[in-house]
C-alpha cells in the first residue's frame, strides 16, 4: 500500500506574519515559525544538490512572510520580506518541518555557533 501524502486543510499567517499554521486533514497541525521555514526552504539555494551543500543561513530571527502562493494542488510557495523566494513548499516537506521542528531548529542553533553566526 502507497502512503498518502499529508492534505492540508489549513494554511493561516499570523498577523505578526512570523508564524504559519498549517493543519491537515489527520488532524495534525503545527504552527511553523517564518525563521524555520526561512532557514530550512526547500530550495536550491538553502539545500544545494546533495545534503553536503547545505547552506546555513544567518540572522533571520526577526524574518516575516510576506505572501504565501499556492502551486498547483500540491505545494505552496513563500516570499520572505528578504526577498527569499525560490522555496516550493509541498505538503510532505511543511509535514516533515512540522514533525521535526524542535530538532530542525536545535540543529540550525548548533550549526549557528559552530560557525560563529547568530540568528539575528
Amino acid at each position: 500500500m502507497v502512503d498518502q501524502a499529508p492534505t492540508p486543510t489549513e494554511i493561516r499567517l499570523s498577523k505578526d506574519k512570523q508564524l504559519l499554521t498549517v493543519g491537515f486533514a489527520d488532524g495534525v497541525r503545527f504552527e511553523l515559525s517564518a525563521e524555520l521555514l526561512r532557514v530550512e526552504s526547500p530550495s536550491a539555494e538553502v539545500q544545494g544538490h546533495d545534503p553536503s551543500q547545505k547552506k546555513i543561513i544567518p540572522g533571520k530571527r526577526n524574518v516575516e512572510i510576506m505572501k504565501i502562493e499556492p502551486v498547483g494542488n500540491y505545494a505552496v510557495r513563500i516570499v520572505f520580506d528578504d526577498m527569499h523566494d525560490t522555496g516550493i513548499y509541498s505538503w510532505d516537506v511543511l509535514d516533515r518541518l512540522g514533525t521535526n521542528a524542535e530538532e530542525l531548529m536545535a540543529n540550525y542553533e548548533a550549526r549557528l555557533l559552530e560557525e560563529n553566526m547568530s540568528r539575528g
